[in-house]
């Protein structure tokens, strides 16, 4: 069988992959401005509460069972539960919680979740690695210890954080897990500027297929990889792009933010004991980028590296759902809210959004909540009906509810080619015959209108207390805040795990 052999893409592509490994191998700790910093603990916080609060959910359950028979080695924990399972296991399973209810954090100029795949493998990875660190400094020092491990591990789990400090030595090492976190997501994120939107146009669910590459990046560095072998570990998990945009709507896609972890954790750890691959596997010829994207900006990847950081840019969702319904949600809010409207009261509200508003979530008749998640139509009536759009509106329950059904069958979604992706028109028309109407330029948790660090911390509650507690949550609000500080990463993945005795739902 004859092939074409003749390559159209750029033969000349500068070494991204090594440009990459480089900076992720050589940027100095701390190597950006308090802003950053200050930025990486928010995403951090935003990304435990996500994982925390769909711990329970079936999609968690069904992929746990799955792992538990393979009878995984219990080295890391899974947020929000009493097991333990092997790190790569753990990358995979945070993974999928965390992106399990998209209430994740994202960068909206690529639409990538960035933490998802990042943090779900670092914190795996560096719970166990710094945690080895740990140990060793307690063994030095083990005549002055006057508890183990364990018992370190059950003050936690009785909410006595004051007695579980004492057990708790100064961990340097910590500070690693944030300069992996923003270098990590600043790889993801390059990459992703770099080929969006073309890529996304294939077809490919972009957190899934950047997100190897950023865990990679962000493990290496934990690891302490060198230039060379980082390079390798980039250039093993080109090789696993993972997710296409039609699981959207279906237990799979939380699936692509997991795998993507672990892909990367994987490639890392692969590259650590001298597995190689090529040195130019995102930028060949047929190598990542130009196989999977008709468009390549070379500069993305180059333009203020290492001066200026894509976490900087990330967003946190106030509404569980696919980010380009948010528009929509906030005007129907805003409009229900200033008139008092009763839903018998309105005879249709008419939408007006950019074409990837219903690419993306043009559902009209949702049979699952993970199906509503991605219909404008079903989260702007649920919105209306609640006052609200919190995680109770997409479940089961409510899209089958008969007064959501009747509203989202009233409502009516239209292009409007000037429409930005990030604004919406809005019109309510009354069976009284008035118009109301909303025009929103950019959402609430747009970078225009971004969720403040209260309004984090409420959503953090929301999410993570049902499962752990007011006290308990409170307190791993505190440690994502203070970590690498007063806060080890053992601390943290601690204090959000359930206990053996905690009463959850099962």
């Amino acid at each position: 069988m004859a092939h074409n052999t003749k390559v159209s893409a750029d033969a000349d592509a500068p070494p991204v992959t090594q440009i990459l490994a480089d900076f992720v191998a050589s940027h100095p700790s701390r190597g950006w401005d308090a802003s950053v910093d200050k930025e990486a603990h928010r995403t951090l916080l935003n990304w435990v509460g996500c994982a925390i609060g769909a711990s329970q959910h079936p999609t968690v359950k069904a992929a746990l069972a799955a792992v538990m028979e393979l009878a995984p080695n219990a080295q890391a924990t899974i947020l929000g539960r009493r097991e333990r399972v092997d790190v790569a296991s753990a990358a995979m399973l945070n993974g999928i919680t965390s992106h399990t209810f998209d209430f994740d954090d994202t960068h909206l100029r690529t639409i990538i979740h960035p933490a998802g795949p990042v943090a779900s493998a670092l914190l795996a990875l560096a719970a166990v690695i710094l945690a080895g660190a740990a140990a060793s400094v307690r063994a030095d020092a083990k005549d002055d210890i006057k508890e183990s491990g364990a018992a370190f591990a059950n003050a936690l789990n009785k909410g006595d954080a004051k007695e579980a400090k004492k057990y708790v030595l100064p961990n340097p090492d910590s500070e690693k897990f944030i300069d992996a976190l923003v270098l990590g997501i600043d790889v993801e994120c390059r990459v992703g500027n770099m080929i969006y939107p073309e890529h996304y146009d294939r077809g490919w669910h972009i957190t899934g297929s950047t997100g190897m590459l950023g865990a990679a990046a962000a493990c290496a560095r934990v690891l302490g990889l060198d230039a060379g072998k980082t390079a390798m570990a980039l250039g093993i998990a080109a090789s696993q792009p993972i997710g296409v945009r039609e699981q959207f709507g279906s237990m799979t896609k939380a699936f692509h933010v997991g795998g993507a972890a672990r892909a990367g954790l994987m490639s890392a750890l692969m590259a650590k004991h001298g597995y190689t691959a090529s040195g130019r596997a995102i930028e060949a010829p047929r190598g990542l980028a130009q196989t999977y994207s008709t468009k390549c900006d070379w500069n993305e990847i180059t333009d203020e590296l290492g001066e200026r950081f894509e976490i900087s840019f990330n967003t946190y969702k106030p509404f569980p759902c696919g980010i380009v319904i948010h528009p929509s949600i906030d005007g129907c809010l805003q409009l229900a809210s200033a008139n008092r409207l009763p839903v018998d009261d309105i005879e249709r509200v008419d939408l007006k959004v950019h074409s990837l508003v219903l690419e993306l979530t043009g559902k009209t008749a949702p049979r699952t909540g993970l199906e509503a998640k991605f219909s404008v139509y079903h989260a702007c009536a649920a919105g209306i009906v609640f006052g609200e759009v919190g995680e109770h509106a997409f479940s089961d329950e409510v899209v089958a509810r008969a007064d959501v059904i009747a509203l989202r069958d009233r409502i009516r979604a239209s292009v409007d080619d000037g429409m930005d992706e990030e604004s919406a028109d809005v019109t309510i028309t009354c069976k009284d015959g008035r118009k109301l109407h909303a025009f929103v330029e950019h959402a609430i948790g747009s970078f225009q209108r971004p969720m403040s660090d209260a309004d984090l911390r409420r959503k953090f509650h929301g999410l993570a207390d049902p499962v752990l507690g007011n006290a308990r949550a409170e307190q791993v609000i505190d440690q994502c805040v203070t970590l690498s500080g007063d806060t080890d990463v053992r601390a943290l993945t601690a204090s959000a795990r359930v206990s053996a005795d905690a009463i959850v739902a099962e």
